[in-house]
């Protein structure tokens, strides 16, 4: 049986997805090149954490996930400390890889996933301006005025991407008129318990903390999280804002808190895409936040760009690239499972936020009450994830 030559993919953007994205491809067989903006692969972020279908994902894409991250257990609880939610993980998921998902901090996956890959893949300072593609390649146009043409070319060029906004037009982010303040720390801070991840949520404001495992330094990452108005600007004081929003939470939040550096915390404002029918055209894709941008109420955001990088790997192999109709089928085969599954956890963490820190106050009580004296929450956040979860790990191989 004869094999197609190796096709010349392209990949704009070297954070997960993008990263993936190229390993994924490699390992189909093909010639790619990374183009990557930045003079080096920056986490857009510090804490991160990590469910099993991307641990799984990055095993079969040849990253060393030994000693990746902490494993963790998750439970949701009111203020008072009373569990509302288990997130009940199938046993055989939780013996392989650890937990529920693990807490890690996002340098790390980076430097794991730039070892896997070869030498002199990625080219950093590469300023993309324009794209034109047609049936016989994609051409990029770079700041500096050169070019390069390629069979394929994979968007994982973020939420502000180049590619979509090529392929599909511009359209405006959804606010989630939330933001988030997270940090790190490897004090010893009283009330935490090993392996652990709590998310609790008073009547306006979500304060959370989680195990981590950083270079063989056990640690927590925490959060706060409450509504905002997007457009004003970020408080002075990152730290104070967060122990101000931690304010009546129970340990161990308050004192992960004060004993984080403040130069380790950091904020963002919440938004995401509405979902799009279609991510491919001709022979350009999406992968990631490109395709899917999502909440961290999700806390799936760089697991599905690394499951994005694992699937489109799949459907790139055995594919004569240079074959533009054999090109759009693999593209299609690629999105076609991977639409569904994103657009549902996008909605979902939407509309936890909205349930969590925009319900009016009158409805807060009720709210409440539904949450603390009935499955529902339980049900939706904590029967149908390992549901899902499991689905995913079904989904890859190895």
């Amino acid at each position: 049986m004869s094999h197609p030559s190796p096709g010349r993919v392209a990949v704009l953007g070297a954070g997960p997805a993008g990263m993936a994205a190229a390993l994924g491809a490699i390992r189909a067989g093909h010639d790619v090149t990374v183009y990557e903006r930045y003079r080096e692969a920056r986490p857009a972020g510090n804490i991160l954490n990590l469910w099993p279908p991307p641990l799984k994902a990055l095993r079969a894409l040849g990253v060393d996930t030994v000693d990746l991250g902490a494993p963790t257990d998750s439970e949701f609880r009111n203020l008072r400390g009373d569990v509302r939610v288990r997130v009940k993980l199938d046993q055989a998921a939780k013996d392989e890889f650890g937990g529920g998902f693990i807490g890690l901090l996002r340098p790390e996956l980076y430097r794991r996933m730039l070892e896997a890959l070869p030498g002199g893949t990625i080219r950093f300072g590469q300023q993309v301006e324009r794209i034109e593609q047609d049936d016989r390649a994609v051409t990029l146009h770079f700041a500096d005025g050169s070019t390069a043409e390629h069979d394929v070319l994979v968007g994982g060029d973020g939420i502000d991407s180049l590619v979509r906004r090529t392929l599909w037009g511009d359209a405006p982010k959804r606010e989630h008129k939330l933001h988030i303040f997270g940090g790190f720390t490897f004090a010893e801070v009283p009330g935490t318990t090993p392996n652990s991840c709590v998310l609790t949520h008073g009547p306006t404001v979500q304060g959370s903390w989680t195990s981590i495992r950083h270079e063989g330094r056990d640690g927590h990452q925490w959060w706060v999280l409450t509504a905002c108005d997007p457009d004003a600007p970020a408080p002075a004081d990152l730290k104070a804002a967060a122990t101000a929003l931690a304010t009546g939470f129970p340990a161990p939040l308050p004192g992960l808190i004060a004993a984080t550096a403040d130069a380790d915390v950091q904020r963002w404002v919440l938004r995401d895409r509405p979902a799009l029918e279609q991510w491919s055209r001709g022979r350009a894709t999406l992968v990631g936040d490109a395709a899917h941008p999502t909440s961290p109420y999700a806390a799936y955001g760089a697991g599905m760009s690394i499951e994005d990088g694992y699937f489109l790997g799949v459907a790139l192999r055995g594919v004569d690239l240079t074959d533009a109709a054999a090109v759009a089928v693999a593209l299609q085969s690629y999105e076609d499972p991977r639409k569904p599954h994103t657009a549902q956890q996008v909605q979902q963490a939407y509309l936890l936020g909205k349930v969590f820190h925009h319900a009016p106050a009158f409805l807060r009580p009720v709210r409440d009450f539904v949450f603390d004296h009935t499955p529902f929450l339980q049900k939706v956040a904590g029967d149908s994830n390992p549901a899902m979860i499991s689905k995913q790990l079904a989904l890859i191989e190895g």
